[in-house]
């Protein structure tokens, strides 16, 4: 097994001449993953197995929500008794005096609903994603007919999750999430994707909306000071991106004096905080002067990659990234086949976000899938829903019947389980924030959100799921390196998991640099 060096959660310049220096590396991450190479740190060991029966994982939410109903109570959090803060763990404050005139901490519920508003791709070379609302969907259906959404007022209500397709496109965003708040006047928001998320998060935070739980994995989200009403819930990619880096630092003997690395890009936010990540490694790394780093963009519009491929593979390159997501997951993969660099580059990468065998499966590129075999990731500790190394899982399986139940294929895509991944999160928040004093408010969920702790099913073993107020801004900080497996339609554990829940600093972005402000 490769011994995994996971380095810091870094924030750079996207320039060349602007780059990041060794400042932007996440010195408290930097200093748990000395810890745990040293062998002073967790290490699988410590894994706690998932509950076996869906039983036994109700019977564990129920006592983890317990335990964070009890923090916040006992620490006198959520909204002040003269109704102007909000307060959370390790600082977390909110002033509802600047919330705007109008506003309320029940906008979005009556006596039988809670309105939740997402803005998601259903069409576009992003479309595949839009399978991520049909498994909350799915999910937020069994616990309505559960009557699951109970609170401590003695009130049921069902959720009403709202989506519409904004196609991945940031000017379609913004007119969709003003539709849900000042027409459908939803309780909440959920938008997917960096340059989407940029258009809304500051506004939603002006007005005082929930926007939890955003489908991206860019650093911004981790932000409580400036947005304290947002979240995002999956790795971060200028952490993943520093994955990367730290696997060439393990390989760099296998390769000549110079290093290529070449990276194709989607030219939006998202492809640039992968890009900014990447090169604030660089910057600190002792192969610096040894690396050429190569980079083509695409649009995220794009409707093939095999140009910027082609001149990538001109560069003969030792080490292949793709910062991208969507369409292009599964194009990289079958352009890499085509021009020849499947055979020639040693190392192949997908970005986590393409980490599902509707992007990366037999199905989708071709024939026995062979072409998929050998292509590394770093998983951002989530399972497949579809791979069969979790035919025993008793989440996985469930989810697959409560699929199939609704009419709806599980393998279909492999976006259906960050769909139940995202419907654990929306679930539980609500429901525990439904359990706290005075019953389900704004201000409740977003005590919840920000003091949040559970095991996740759909993470993998040993990786938490949890928020602390200011001190922690990011539900997973953690993941594995993984190589797919064509013969089993699967990825493979090529490390152990490590999780460094807590380390990660928190990060207010400035868009006009693409870094992390001081």
């Amino acid at each position: 097994m490769l011994g995994l060096s996971l380095v810091a959660a870094a924030c750079g310049g996207t320039d060349s001449d602007s780059g990041a220096t060794a400042g932007t590396v996440d010195a408290d991450i930097k200093e748990g993953v000395d810890s745990v190479v040293s062998g002073d740190g967790a290490t699988t060991s410590s894994i706690v197995e998932h509950p076996r029966s869906m039983e036994d994982w109700e019977a564990l939410w129920a006592d983890e929500r317990a335990a964070m109903v009890a923090r916040i109570t006992e620490n006198g959090w959520g909204k002040s008794a003269d109704g102007t803060t909000v307060t959370g763990p390790e600082g977390f404050s909110i002033d509802l005096t600047q919330c705007g005139t109008g506003w309320s901490d029940t906008e979005g519920l009556s006596a039988t609903e809670i309105k939740i508003g997402q803005a998601l791709p259903l069409s576009g070379t992003f479309a595949d994603y839009g399978n991520i609302a049909k498994g909350v969907t799915t999910m937020l259906d069994h616990y309505n007919a559960e009557g699951y959404f109970t609170d401590s007022e003695g009130v049921t209500r069902d959720v009403n999750y709202i989506f519409k397709d904004d196609g991945y496109d940031p000017a379609r965003t913004v007119p969709l999430v003003d539709e849900l708040i000042d027409s459908d006047k939803v309780f909440g928001v959920i938008t997917l994707g960096s340059a989407p998320g940029f258009k809304v998060f500051d506004k939603l935070n002006q007005r005082c909306i929930p926007h939890p739980f955003e489908l991206a994995g860019h650093p911004a989200w981790g932000d409580p000071v400036n947005h304290p009403w947002t979240t995002g819930l999956q790795l971060a990619y200028t952490t993943e991106a520093v994955l990367w880096g730290s696997f060439i630092e393990q390989h760099a003997e296998e390769f000549d004096d110079e290093i290529t690395v070449a990276a194709l890009q989607i030219n939006n936010d998202f492809g640039k905080s992968y890009d900014a990540g990447f090169r604030a490694w660089l910057a600190q790394s002792p192969l610096r002067d040894r690396i050429n780093y190569v980079t083509e963009t695409i649009e995220a519009s794009a409707p093939t990659v095999t140009d910027p491929m082609t001149t990538l593979a001109a560069q003969d390159p030792d080490v292949f990234i793709g910062m991208l997501a969507g369409t292009a997951c599964t194009q990289i993969i079958t352009e890499a086949a085509a021009n020849g660099m499947k055979e020639s580059t040693p190392y192949l990468f997908q970005p986590s976000v393409c980490s599902a065998s509707s992007f990366v499966g037999k199905e989708k590129v071709g024939g026995d899938g062979s072409v998929t075999d050998g292509w590394w990731i770093v998983n951002g500790g989530v399972k497949d829903l579809n791979d069969a190394n979790y035919d025993g899982d008793a989440f996985i399986a469930w989810s697959r019947d409560v699929l199939q139940d609704a009419g709806i294929d599980p393998k279909s895509s492999g976006s259906l389980g960050s769909g139940m991944q995202w419907g654990f999160a929306i679930v539980q928040s609500l429901k525990v924030a439904g359990e706290l004093p005075g019953g389900l408010t704004r201000s409740n969920f977003i005590t919840a959100v920000r003091s949040f702790d559970m095991t996740n099913p759909m993470l993998l073993e040993g990786i938490r799921f949890n928020l602390n107020g200011n001190a922690d801004s990011y539900f997973i900080e953690g993941g594995k390196y993984q190589t797919y497996d064509s013969e089993i339609q699967g990825w493979e554990d090529q490390s152990q998991v490590i999780d460094l829940s807590g380390k990660s600093d928190n990060c207010a972005w400035d868009l006009a640099t693409s870094v992390c402000k001081d």
